[in-house]
């Protein structure tokens, strides 16, 4: 079970923006997934969804479910998980305690990734709590870092126009804890990524546009 690593400098760490689209590709180059097995692995997931039978009727998503875009984000996120960890069952698991990653890499943690989805049309946010500045350390290891590899992934959600909603993007790169953006209003639950952090450090793997 990998834990997560105290909070490290950020690879990006001296570099302006025009040179953070550079160091991205580098960072997906020394991954050990492949980027075209990430997209294979995210479309598969989502077939599933979508070719699964629920309870004794063989209920199916699209024709007699339509769930909202969080219970699709769920089924997604859960599905790549075990998706990844069928292939290479020594190497790869979902999350199993709280300062897991969504997805661990056994033999260095520093390559384990979190998956975020989202039903909008290129963009992807976390909870209040990605925005707080505080990460895994020593002191508090049970804490889920959040800087290091992300894997996003945008879906159309079911509509009057939609009826077989697609994956619509797939993006994979690093982000640092301090990208993200909390909401300004004290009850705001949402935290955002500038779009610039967006461009330059999650690179389009798949795009169904």
């Amino acid at each position: 079970m990998g834990r997560n690593r105290v909070t490290a400098p950020s690879p990006y760490q001296g570099l302006d923006e025009s040179a953070c689209t550079d160091k991205t590709r580098e960072l997906i180059d020394a991954h050990p997934v492949d980027p075209k097995e990430f997209v294979e692995v995210v479309l598969l997931s989502w077939d599933a969804i979508f070719s699964s039978r629920i309870g004794a009727k063989g209920f199916r998503v699209g024709e007699h479910l339509f769930p909202k875009p969080q219970i699709m984000g769920f089924f997604l996120h859960e599905l790549i998980a075990l998706e990844l960890e069928s292939r290479y069952p020594r190497d790869w698991h979902g999350d199993k305690t709280a300062e897991d990653k969504d997805l661990v890499y056994v033999s260095d943690v520093t390559f384990s990734v979190e998956i975020k989805t989202s039903s909008s049309k290129n963009r992807i946010f976390g909870n209040r709590s990605y925005a707080q500045r505080s990460e895994a350390s020593a002191d508090n290891p049970a804490k889920k870092g959040k800087s290091g590899y992300y894997l996003a992934v945008n879906f159309e959600k079911f509509s009057s126009t939609v009826g077989n909603p697609r994956d619509r993007l797939v993006r994979f790169g690093w982000l640092d804890a301090n990208d993200w953006i909390g909401q300004k209003a004290a009850t705001g639950q949402q935290a955002r990524l500038q779009p610039s952090i967006e461009r330059s450090k999650l690179l389009t793997l798949y795009s169904a546009e």
